[in-house]
Parts: structure tokens; sequence; C-alpha cells
């Protein structure tokens, strides 16, 4: 059982569905349904409904999704009370741009030398 499995397999009932899931996530829809197609075997029980129109969580799927959120929130609180143990901040940077600067301020970010 792969972390990522669990992620994927909460974030398609969050978001109602694969395509979406793999938007959100950045992954492929293919990638996204295999991964959770082989953590249903390794767990040999259908999580998800997919015959309508959109995915929801089978009986089983309800029951063990509180685990699977559960495991990825202490996985989470590890790394965090890692970085803080260690002094390390981690976090996320969202940065808007308009078109004419977007190529500017990515030449500063990187000291002008370009990105490869």
């Amino acid at each position: 059982m792969e972390l990522a499995q669990l992620r994927y397999f909460v974030t398609v009932v969050e978001e109602g569905g694969f395509t979406r899931a793999g938007v959100r996530l950045h992954v492929s829809q293919p990638g996204v349904s295999a991964q959770v197609r082989l953590l249903e075997r390794e767990l040999g029980v259908r999580l998800l409904d997919r015959s309508g129109r959109r995915v929801t969580p089978t009986e089983a799927g309800t029951a063990l999704l509180s685990y699977a959120r559960a495991a990825l929130a202490a996985v989470e609180g590890m790394r965090r009370t890692a970085d803080e143990i260690s002094g390390l901040l981690r976090g996320r940077v969202a940065v808007g741009l308009i078109p004419g600067a977007a190529g500017a301020v990515v030449a500063g970010l990187d000291g002008g030398g370009g990105l490869g």
C-alpha cells in the first residue's frame, strides 16, 4: 500500500470522479484510476462505485475512507514535526502574473541565468 494510492482514493471521493481528481493531483486520469485499482486489489474490496455519472464510495470505501484520511494526516504531522525540529520551513507559494511580466520575474528568480 502506497501513500499516493491513499491520497488518490481520498481525492477521487472528494472530487467525485477520476478526471477531476487527476486535475487536482496533476496526474493523468488513467494514472489515478490504475493506482486506486491497485489499492482495491491489495485490500480485496471495491472502494468506489464507478457505475454512475459521479464516482461514489462503496460501503467498504466509506468505511475505509476515514482510515485513509487519518494515515495521510499522520504522515503530514510527522513531516511537520520533523521540519519544526530541524528548523526547516515548508509550504507553498502561489504567484499570479500578467503575461508580459512573466519572463522578467522568472529570469529574476533564478539569477538571470536561465532555467535549464
